[in-house]
């Protein structure tokens, strides 16, 4: 007995169409087209600049500076980063939850690069630019999460304030 040619193409596409967009995603989550924290900025509104950076220390910490950032509820924040250490850092933006999640993929595939709207992947001495929108309130954290780097100290909050 043959199968029917179009019975196996219907399943087929019905198998692919609900894994889809499982593995589009994984467990890094790239590719969601919304953020806790936000949502990218507007280039054509003003924003605010605040200068990001991410290094190491001669005692074994790392840092990203400032570890405080305070913002008000609809404001656009041009973040300019900086890494000025001797190692790739990242710098992503998002809730602590997701950020943890995303820390636990991170550690599973420690090679991952980031160029997404809320997060970007930085070899020593690069420089980039992150233009967000506080469309929440809430504490969100900006973090490295290549394995080590959070546990050393590469963390810290925005609070979006109403």
């Amino acid at each position: 007995m043959t199968p029917n040619i179009g019975f196996v193409a219907a399943v087929i596409a019905l198998v692919a169409a609900a894994a889809g967009p499982a593995s589009a995603h994984g467990d890094h989550e790239h590719g969601r087209e919304t953020f806790a924290a936000g949502e990218p900025g507007d280039p054509a509104r003003p924003a605010k600049a605040v200068a990001v950076t991410l290094m190491e220390k001669p005692d074994g910490t790392m840092v990203i500076s400032p570890a405080r950032l305070e913002v008000t509820l609809g404001e656009q924040v041009r973040f300019e980063v900086k890494n000025a250490g001797k190692v790739t850092h990242e710098f992503m933006l998002d809730s602590v939850a997701h950020n943890a999640r995303h820390k636990l993929a991170m550690q599973k595939n420690p090679e991952m690069e980031h160029d997404d709207p809320n997060g970007k992947t930085l070899d020593p001495g690069a420089s980039t630019q992150i233009l967000w929108r506080f469309s929440r309130p809430g504490s969100f954290e900006f973090a490295c999460l290549i394995p080590g780097h959070y546990e050393a100290g590469m963390h810290g909050i925005v609070t979006v304030r109403q």
